[in-house]
Protein backbone atom coordinates (compact mmCIF):
# COMPACT_ATOMS: atom_id res chain seq x y z
CA UNK A 1 0.00 0.00 0.00
CA UNK A 2 1.21 3.38 -0.77
CA UNK A 3 1.61 6.01 2.13
CA UNK A 4 0.74 9.57 1.05
CA UNK A 5 1.35 11.80 3.36
CA UNK A 6 -0.69 15.20 2.90
CA UNK A 7 0.58 18.87 2.80
CA UNK A 8 -2.82 21.62 3.43
CA UNK A 9 -1.35 25.24 2.41
CA UNK A 10 -3.04 28.30 3.64
CA UNK A 11 -1.82 31.39 3.06
CA UNK A 12 1.16 29.53 2.22
CA UNK A 13 2.00 27.68 5.40
CA UNK A 14 1.31 24.31 5.89
CA UNK A 15 -1.80 23.80 7.72
CA UNK A 16 -4.57 21.31 8.93
CA UNK A 17 -8.07 21.82 9.42
CA UNK A 18 -10.76 19.83 11.37
CA UNK A 19 -13.53 18.29 8.81
CA UNK A 20 -12.60 20.85 6.83
CA UNK A 21 -13.30 23.72 8.57
CA UNK A 22 -11.54 26.70 7.45
CA UNK A 23 -12.39 28.16 10.89
CA UNK A 24 -10.47 25.22 12.66
CA UNK A 25 -6.93 25.85 10.85
CA UNK A 26 -3.60 25.20 12.72
CA UNK A 27 -0.29 25.88 11.01
CA UNK A 28 2.35 23.49 11.81
CA UNK A 29 5.01 25.14 9.15
CA UNK A 30 5.18 28.37 7.82
CA UNK A 31 7.66 26.81 5.09
CA UNK A 32 5.51 24.04 3.01
CA UNK A 33 8.88 22.79 1.12
CA UNK A 34 11.21 22.27 4.35
CA UNK A 35 8.06 19.76 5.81
CA UNK A 36 8.39 17.88 1.94
CA UNK A 37 11.93 17.48 2.15
CA UNK A 38 11.37 15.55 5.70
CA UNK A 39 8.81 13.50 4.09
CA UNK A 40 11.62 12.42 1.30
CA UNK A 41 14.37 11.94 3.35
CA UNK A 42 12.34 9.91 5.38
CA UNK A 43 11.95 7.66 2.67
CA UNK A 44 8.34 8.76 1.20
CA UNK A 45 7.68 9.00 -2.28
CA UNK A 46 4.61 10.34 -2.79
CA UNK A 47 2.92 14.14 -1.95
CA UNK A 48 -0.67 14.93 -1.52
CA UNK A 49 -0.65 18.55 -1.78
CA UNK A 50 -4.00 20.32 -1.33
CA UNK A 51 -4.22 24.39 -2.51
CA UNK A 52 -6.75 25.44 0.44
CA UNK A 53 -7.06 28.87 -0.59
CA UNK A 54 -7.73 27.58 -4.41
CA UNK A 55 -10.79 25.45 -3.07
CA UNK A 56 -12.20 28.59 -1.60
CA UNK A 57 -11.07 30.70 -4.37
CA UNK A 58 -12.45 28.06 -7.52
CA UNK A 59 -8.94 28.23 -8.87
CA UNK A 60 -5.49 27.26 -8.50
CA UNK A 61 -3.71 29.84 -6.34
CA UNK A 62 -0.76 27.98 -4.92
CA UNK A 63 1.15 26.49 -7.94
CA UNK A 64 4.49 28.33 -6.97
CA UNK A 65 4.33 26.52 -3.92
CA UNK A 66 3.89 23.13 -6.01
CA UNK A 67 6.55 23.99 -7.94
CA UNK A 68 9.19 24.49 -5.42
CA UNK A 69 8.13 21.36 -4.25
CA UNK A 70 8.27 19.54 -7.15
CA UNK A 71 11.40 21.13 -8.33
CA UNK A 72 13.05 20.47 -5.20
CA UNK A 73 12.26 16.85 -4.45
CA UNK A 74 11.78 13.53 -5.92
CA UNK A 75 8.21 13.35 -4.60
CA UNK A 76 5.69 12.13 -7.10
CA UNK A 77 2.15 14.71 -6.09
CA UNK A 78 -1.16 14.45 -6.44
CA UNK A 79 -2.49 18.10 -6.67
CA UNK A 80 -6.11 19.36 -5.90
CA UNK A 81 -8.45 22.07 -4.52
CA UNK A 82 -9.70 24.95 -7.19
CA UNK A 83 -8.84 22.80 -10.18
CA UNK A 84 -12.10 24.29 -12.32
CA UNK A 85 -10.83 24.88 -16.16
CA UNK A 86 -8.62 23.91 -18.55
CA UNK A 87 -6.10 26.50 -17.42
CA UNK A 88 -6.19 25.49 -13.62
CA UNK A 89 -5.07 21.95 -14.80
CA UNK A 90 -2.52 23.24 -17.29
CA UNK A 91 -0.82 25.12 -14.31
CA UNK A 92 -0.80 22.28 -12.36
CA UNK A 93 1.18 19.91 -14.63
CA UNK A 94 3.02 22.65 -15.85
CA UNK A 95 4.00 23.18 -12.30
CA UNK A 96 5.30 19.76 -11.24
CA UNK A 97 1.94 17.67 -10.63
CA UNK A 98 2.63 13.79 -11.27
CA UNK A 99 -1.64 13.79 -11.29
CA UNK A 100 -4.89 16.03 -10.36
CA UNK A 101 -7.48 15.40 -8.15
CA UNK A 102 -10.47 16.21 -9.26
CA UNK A 103 -14.00 16.68 -6.58
CA UNK A 104 -16.03 19.31 -6.90
CA UNK A 105 -15.42 19.42 -10.71
CA UNK A 106 -16.51 16.15 -11.28
CA UNK A 107 -19.90 17.01 -8.99
CA UNK A 108 -20.30 20.06 -11.30
CA UNK A 109 -19.36 19.73 -14.45
CA UNK A 110 -18.88 16.03 -15.49
CA UNK A 111 -18.35 16.95 -19.44
CA UNK A 112 -15.42 18.90 -18.43
CA UNK A 113 -13.86 16.40 -16.23
CA UNK A 114 -14.12 13.44 -18.38
CA UNK A 115 -12.40 15.85 -21.09
CA UNK A 116 -9.75 15.59 -18.51
CA UNK A 117 -9.43 12.23 -18.53
CA UNK A 118 -9.97 12.04 -21.92
CA UNK A 119 -7.05 14.24 -22.78
CA UNK A 120 -4.50 13.02 -20.02
CA UNK A 121 -5.39 10.00 -19.27
CA UNK A 122 -6.82 7.80 -15.82
CA UNK A 123 -3.09 7.33 -14.73
CA UNK A 124 -3.15 11.19 -14.42
CA UNK A 125 -6.66 12.23 -13.18
CA UNK A 126 -8.04 11.05 -9.66
CA UNK A 127 -11.62 11.24 -8.78
CA UNK A 128 -12.31 12.55 -5.39
CA UNK A 129 -14.95 11.57 -3.34
CA UNK A 130 -15.28 13.62 -0.55
CA UNK A 131 -18.22 13.02 1.74
CA UNK A 132 -20.39 13.52 4.43
CA UNK A 133 -22.87 11.06 5.49
CA UNK A 134 -22.45 9.39 2.35
CA UNK A 135 -23.24 12.32 0.69
CA UNK A 136 -20.75 13.73 -1.83
CA UNK A 137 -19.31 17.51 -0.38
CA UNK A 138 -17.99 19.96 -2.77
CA UNK A 139 -16.03 23.48 -2.90
CA UNK A 140 -14.11 22.94 -0.21
CA UNK A 141 -16.63 20.60 1.68
CA UNK A 142 -18.54 23.95 2.16
CA UNK A 143 -21.40 22.67 -0.19
CA UNK A 144 -23.25 19.41 -0.48
CA UNK A 145 -25.05 17.64 -2.74
CA UNK A 146 -27.53 14.42 -3.53
CA UNK A 147 -25.06 12.21 -5.06
CA UNK A 148 -24.06 8.92 -2.68
CA UNK A 149 -20.79 8.20 -2.65
CA UNK A 150 -20.83 4.61 -3.77
CA UNK A 151 -22.95 5.45 -6.66
CA UNK A 152 -20.68 8.46 -8.10
CA UNK A 153 -17.78 6.10 -7.78
CA UNK A 154 -18.73 3.47 -9.49
CA UNK A 155 -20.73 5.93 -12.43
CA UNK A 156 -17.29 7.10 -13.06
CA UNK A 157 -15.79 3.72 -12.90
CA UNK A 158 -17.99 3.46 -15.80
CA UNK A 159 -16.29 6.29 -17.80
CA UNK A 160 -12.93 5.10 -17.23
CA UNK A 161 -11.77 6.26 -14.00
CA UNK A 162 -9.34 4.26 -11.90
CA UNK A 163 -7.92 5.85 -8.98
CA UNK A 164 -10.20 7.24 -6.49
CA UNK A 165 -9.56 9.18 -3.00
CA UNK A 166 -12.31 8.78 -0.65
CA UNK A 167 -12.18 10.95 2.49
CA UNK A 168 -15.39 10.51 5.03
CA UNK A 169 -15.47 14.39 6.43
CA UNK A 170 -16.71 13.58 9.45
CA UNK A 171 -13.33 11.92 9.87
CA UNK A 172 -10.90 14.16 8.67
CA UNK A 173 -8.51 15.51 11.23
CA UNK A 174 -10.31 13.85 14.25
CA UNK A 175 -7.82 10.67 14.93
CA UNK A 176 -10.34 8.63 15.47
CA UNK A 177 -10.31 6.14 13.12
CA UNK A 178 -11.00 4.97 9.69
CA UNK A 179 -14.46 4.83 7.77
CA UNK A 180 -13.78 0.96 7.08
CA UNK A 181 -17.09 0.18 6.62
CA UNK A 182 -17.87 2.73 3.81
CA UNK A 183 -14.22 1.78 2.03
CA UNK A 184 -15.27 -2.02 2.62
CA UNK A 185 -18.66 -1.42 0.52
CA UNK A 186 -16.58 0.42 -2.62
CA UNK A 187 -13.98 -2.37 -2.29
CA UNK A 188 -16.50 -4.90 -2.87
CA UNK A 189 -18.98 -2.90 -5.44
CA UNK A 190 -15.75 -1.42 -7.47
CA UNK A 191 -12.75 -2.64 -9.11
CA UNK A 192 -11.32 1.11 -8.59
CA UNK A 193 -7.86 1.86 -6.70
CA UNK A 194 -9.03 3.35 -3.46
CA UNK A 195 -7.02 5.80 -1.85
CA UNK A 196 -8.27 6.12 1.94
CA UNK A 197 -8.35 9.40 3.75
CA UNK A 198 -9.51 11.06 6.93
CA UNK A 199 -9.01 9.39 10.48
CA UNK A 200 -5.87 7.98 10.23
CA UNK A 201 -4.53 8.03 13.61
CA UNK A 202 -2.27 5.48 14.62
CA UNK A 203 -0.73 2.67 12.71
CA UNK A 204 -3.09 -0.14 13.34
CA UNK A 205 -5.41 2.35 10.95
CA UNK A 206 -2.70 1.80 8.42
CA UNK A 207 -2.98 -1.84 8.90
CA UNK A 208 -6.39 -1.85 8.56
CA UNK A 209 -7.13 -0.42 5.69
CA UNK A 210 -4.17 -2.11 4.04
CA UNK A 211 -6.28 -5.47 5.00
CA UNK A 212 -8.93 -4.51 3.53
CA UNK A 213 -7.89 -3.75 -0.05
CA UNK A 214 -6.73 0.13 -0.31
CA UNK A 215 -3.49 1.22 -2.60
CA UNK A 216 -2.98 4.13 -0.84
CA UNK A 217 -3.40 5.59 2.26
CA UNK A 218 -3.19 10.00 3.24
CA UNK A 219 -2.00 10.54 6.55
CA UNK A 220 -1.97 14.97 7.86
CA UNK A 221 -2.61 15.15 11.15
CA UNK A 222 -0.95 12.31 13.09
CA UNK A 223 2.11 12.76 11.59
CA UNK A 224 2.00 16.31 12.31
CA UNK A 225 0.78 15.38 15.67
CA UNK A 226 3.21 13.30 16.52
CA UNK A 227 0.66 10.13 16.62
CA UNK A 228 2.46 8.31 14.01
CA UNK A 229 6.22 8.83 13.23
CA UNK A 230 7.79 9.07 9.92
CA UNK A 231 10.61 6.32 10.71
CA UNK A 232 7.25 3.94 11.23
CA UNK A 233 5.65 4.24 7.71
CA UNK A 234 8.48 1.99 6.38
CA UNK A 235 6.99 -0.72 7.97
CA UNK A 236 4.02 -0.42 6.04
CA UNK A 237 6.14 1.01 2.59
CA UNK A 238 8.46 -2.39 2.93
CA UNK A 239 5.70 -4.85 4.02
Amino acid sequence: MRIIPAIDIMDGKCVRLTKGDYSTQKVYNTNPLEVAKEFEASGIQYLHLVDLDGARSKHIVNYKILYNIASKTKLKIDFGGGLKSNDDLKIAFENGATQITGGSIAASNELLFLEWLTQYGADKIILGADCKDRMIATQGWTESSKLDVVDFIKHYESKGIKNVICTDIAKDGMLEGTSNKLYTEIIEKSKVNLIASGGVSCMDDLIKVKELGCEGAIIGKAIYEGKIKLQELNLIIAS
